[in-house]
């Protein structure tokens, strides 16, 4: 039986996923993919969990495909960086079970330290990639990559973006199937253990099918024409680039390309030699038009647009003559500008307003607390990649010049730490650092949208699981001096934090308190400004809280607190000389 329902991208996957009868699916929460796999596992059927790592979760998939299971895979851009190393050993291996790796890029940077292309890294592995242009598409080629990967014995990425991850359409669907691959694991040592000349065999594999790949892509019709009008361009175009050439070319013939790799040559170049106008429209790097120029084609393509942001319709249409562009509704000018800040109430706040104050270069990572790095925090002075803060801090302490006595403090999320923080940290052990390590422990992922990680004590479908302990964790290490904090308590932490950083030897400081936006509850009463006290010094304000503001101006402006937002957690008053924060009387939320 046919249904239809409006899903967002990231639903429609799923649903893919769920009807290709996928039994096993992991990987690591990341904007713009995390709702994959929280949907998937509200459906009936297949396992799913969150691994601490992609590279992790790509080898968890690996085991599973070969065991005769279909393995869904599910990560942003930069996740495949760190599942890079599985990946490309992958493409030799090829599978059993079907595999399918989602690479949900961000182009914009909605939400990622950079805006990289992930088509390339399907032609660097040598693995077919689809790219779906809307939801129906998402849903449709998620079933259609499981089989094709089973079919050519390789994974298969599909890749998305934000737009399509987030947007929704009309989508129709079916029911589940089930998979038609044997459960169970076969030794195969030629094709599963990749020693040398083992692999040298592989690779010749490899090449063969990626010639039989590149026959498949000039006859499937995951790459359609779609004609136009006489003497309108020919338009080569593939996933939400296609949608936007579409609105902005209406009259044009299409080549919509749904196999991004390997490309459809043959049908390129007839569909070319009948336009006399050829362009390639593709969001971020010139992927598609280097390699039809390569072939001999003209074509016209990224020298007529920024290779930087996410385009849209108009720029499309401006970039290459469209006709009148789609009326897009303009941002008023005089609208004040809101840059992102930490939520009223977050644990982080109390140790970075710290340690601003100290003499110390603080090596920031990937989390809500990268926030802090903004005015009037300005408590971190790096931010590289996931679990980057502690490599990078051990690098700037040893490249420090001699006369530089500055402490060197490293600053990671608990998710994060337990992502890519442990292997670091035993660098920063073995290596005699002096490294102050600071886990910021929230208690959930809470970037990408609380999710659970080893430390939270639940799994993805909420089961009960082994609480790992981080402190536990360096002390195993051999880290001296492992101390737990709690977050608001900034009288105390502000004594273990001078006594950490003047002490010898690497030492772990685990700062404890759980995300605001986790518990939904105060910490206390709502806070008042008594203004007899307050004498507008702005010291309160160094904490960066939403739910404060200046009342008056010049001289005799006064600090004051929205009632609405304040959460009671006392960053604030522990920052006032003049004790002019106090509790509202009655107020027991």
């Amino acid at each position: 039986m046919t249904t239809a329902a409006l899903l967002s991208g990231n639903e429609a996957i799923a649903r893919g996923a769920w009807e290709a009868g996928v039994d096993f699916a992991t990987g690591y929460p990341g904007t713009p993919s995390t709702e994959i796999l929280e949907v998937l596992a509200t459906l009936p059927g297949p396992r799913c969990q969150w691994s601490v790592n992609e590279k992790v979760a790509l080898e968890v998939g690996a085991g599973a495909s070969w065991s005769g299971a279909r393995v869904l895979v599910t990560m942003k851009h930069v996740g495949v960086n760190v599942a890079a190393d599985p990946l490309f050993t992958l493409s030799y291996t090829g599978v059993r079970g079907g595999l399918v790796l989602v690479s949900a890029d961000d182009p914009q940077q909605f939400s990622s330290q950079n805006e990289q292309d992930n088509r390339h890294y399907a032609r660097f592995a040598k693995v077919p990639m689809l790219e779906p242009a809307d939801s129906q598409e998402a849903r449709d080629y998620t079933m259609r990559a499981f089989a094709l990967s089973e079919e050519f014995d390789t994974p298969v990425m599909l890749r998305s973006v934000t737009r399509l991850s987030h947007a929704k359409g009309r989508v129709s669907f079916g029911e589940r199937s089930v998979s038609p691959v044997e459960k169970r694991f076969v030794r195969e040592l030629e094709k599963l253990v990749m020693v040398p000349e083992f692999g040298r065999r592989r690779h010749r594999l490899v090449e063969e099918r990626t010639l039989r790949l590149a026959a498949l892509a000039d006859t499937t019709d995951l790459n359609r024409e779609i004609p136009g009008e006489s003497g309108e361009p020919g338009i080569i175009a593939a996933g939400i680039a296609y949608q936007y050439a579409r609105e902005a070319f209406p009259r044009a013939s299409f080549l919509k390309i749904g196999m991004t790799w390997p490309l459809p040559r043959r049908r390129i170049e007839d569909f070319a030699s009948r336009h006399a106008r050829v362009i390639v429209v593709e969001e971020l790097d010139p992927f598609i038009e280097e390699q039809v120029r390569a072939w001999g084609i003209a074509v016209e393509g990224a020298s007529a647009r920024s290779l930087v942001g996410e385009l849209n319709p108009t720029l499309v249409a401006e970039s290459w003559g469209g006709g009148a562009p789609p009326v897009v509704a303009a941002c008023p000018a005089d609208l004040p500008g809101r840059p992102p800040v930490l939520c009223p109430g977050c644990p982080h706040r109390g140790i970075f307003s710290l340690l601003k104050t100290r003499r110390v270069v603080v090596s920031g990572d990937i989390g809500c607390y990268t926030l802090a790095a903004l005015p009037p925090l300005s408590a971190l002075d790096t931010c590289l990649c996931m679990g980057a803060s502690l490599g990078v801090a051990h690098g700037i302490e040893r490249g420090l010049p001699p006369g530089d006595r500055r402490q060197v403090v490293a600053v990671i999320g608990d998710g994060t730490f337990f992502h890519s923080g442990l292997t670091p940290l035993v660098d920063l052990v073995y290596n005699h650092a002096h490294t102050l390590t600071i886990v910021l422990d929230n208690r959930t992922t809470a970037m990408t949208g609380r999710q659970e990680h080893p430390g939270t004590g639940r799994t993805l479908s909420g089961e009960p699981s082994a609480e790992v302990s981080i402190a536990a964790i360096g002390r195993a290490m051999g880290i001296p001096e492992v101390v737990q904090t709690d977050a608001y308590d900034l009288k105390a932490l502000g004594a273990e934090l001078d006594r950490l950083l003047a002490a010898p030897g690497p030492a772990l400081l685990v700062n404890r308190g759980a995300c605001v936006l986790l518990t939904r509850k105060p910490h206390g009463p709502v806070l008042v400004v008594d203004p007899v006290k307050c004498d507008g010094c702005r010291r309160c304000l160094v904490v960066a809280c939403p739910a404060l503001a200046l009342a008056g101006s010049g001289k005799g402006a006064r600090a004051t607190v929205d009632a609405a937002l304040c959460t009671g957690c006392g960053v604030c008053a522990a920052h006032c000389d003049r004790d002019a924060f106090s509790p509202v009387s009655g107020d027991a939320r």
